[in-house]
């Protein structure tokens, strides 16, 4: 056996810790470009911290996912600010952005020339510029993963830049910045990071320190998502929310992901569809073709083992198998009010070229199983 980990050089987590923002960053640079999320009123208080420690701060405010032109117009920004440091505050948006913007400060060029599938897939060779990520919701895990999702409009996908290189120099997590975070927010980001500890936990390389995180994440997001969702006020289930979230990025970093994020990523390029709530309408339907396959094809493999342990933490019952895991996700979506994928606009004539795509998608080669261009359509045809 043979794996290796990699994350933030420090992880701060804590209701609270946002006031030690101040020094942190100082310690770091003398001029931030802070990226934040949809509303900037949020990010008075980050500002404040940052000022009273001597930094200065020029902001850009990210309000949809990022594309290669808000990367770009971020570096050339942060270059012409004299900008030091990078700080991410707000959804993955917004903390993607920023990873992309530090790692373009230090290794020049344009993203183009290091995304992957559809860019020119060169190396990232120097260490991204300091990089602190503070999330907002508790979803992506983006503030320990190192990779750095973009849209690129004319193509109609979302890829990648991805190094060990551009992993934050820090990651603040604060579930006191989730507490005002609406329901449907809550619930599809929510189901991101549940799909964040499941798909590393099933994938075709895991290990023993990733599922030690999975573990954990699953059972903290079992136990707290219809309570974050339903009573927003709980602040116990919105501590067990950011830690599910982080531990989701912490395993996704260093494990693989699956086939529900194999479809997410060019769903989320072709349509305007929440990227959480994409996954939360898949992850039923994927866990079930995967174990159909898995028992089909490779009755022996120790993911369907898994498959069983993941319903035993979903649903707390010791001898529960994998179908009771399966009939728990559907109920926790129903409760959750996900919307289908044809809410989005999604439609049966769609299939085929999502299914082209979704084949070539990094995520997709983490699946356990390698599914066939059946079941794919069948997954798409349920979930639509």
């Amino acid at each position: 056996m043979r794996f290796e980990f990699a994350t933030a050089a420090r992880i701060l987590f804590g209701p609270g810790t946002l006031q030690e923002i101040g020094p942190l960053a100082a310690g770091m640079g003398s001029h931030a470009l802070v990226v934040i999320g949809s509303s900037r009123d949020r990010a008075a208080p980050l500002l404040d911290f940052l000022a009273g420690a001597g930094v200065v701060t020029t902001s850009l405010v990210i309000t949809a996912e990022p594309t290669l032109s808000d990367a770009q117009q971020g570096t050339n920004l942060a270059r012409e600010s004299g900008c030091d440091v990078v700080i991410g505050f707000g959804g993955g948006s917004a903390i993607d952005a920023a990873k992309a913007i530090a790692a373009l400060l230090t290794n020049g060029g344009e993203p183009l020339d290091y995304l992957e599938v559809v860019g020119r897939g060169q190396p990232i060779r120097q260490p991204s510029a300091p990089c602190i990520a503070i999330p907002t919701t508790a979803g992506t895990g983006a503030e320990v993963t190192r990779n750095a999702v973009l849209t690129v409009p004319d193509q109609r996908v979302k890829v990648s830049l991805r190094s060990p290189l551009m992993l934050p120099r820090a990651a603040l997590v604060d579930p006191e910045l989730t507490y005002t975070m609406p329901p449907a927010i809550t619930a599809a980001t929510g189901m991101d990071a549940l799909t964040q500890c499941i798909e590393p936990y099933i994938c075709n390389q895991p290990n023993p320190l990733t599922d030690a995180l999975c573990r954990e994440g699953i059972q903290r997001a079992a136990r707290s998502l219809r309570r974050a969702y339903a009573q927003g006020e709980d602040t116990a289930a919105r501590e067990d929310m950011a830690i599910a979230s982080l531990f989701g990025g912490l395993a996704l970093a260093n494990a693989k992901l699956g086939a529900v994020h194999g479809f997410a990523g060019p769903l989320g390029g072709m349509f305007d569809a929440p990227h959480g709530a994409v996954c939360a309408r898949l992850l039923p339907f994927v866990t079930e073709a995967n174990i159909r396959a898995l028992r089909s094809r490779e009755p022996d493999s120790s993911i369907l083992r898994r498959y069983d342990e993941v319903a035993r933490l979903l649903t707390g019952d010791e001898s529960a198998e994998a179908e009771a895991g399966i009939h728990w996700l559907h109920d926790l979506l129903a409760d959750l009010q996900i919307p289908t994928l044809s809410a989005y606009g999604v439609g049966t004539a769609d299939v085929p070229d999502l299914i082209d795509k979704s084949a070539r998608a990094s995520s997709m080669k983490g699946n356990p199983i390698l599914l066939t261009e059946p079941e794919m359509e069948a997954i798409l045809a349920q979930a639509i």
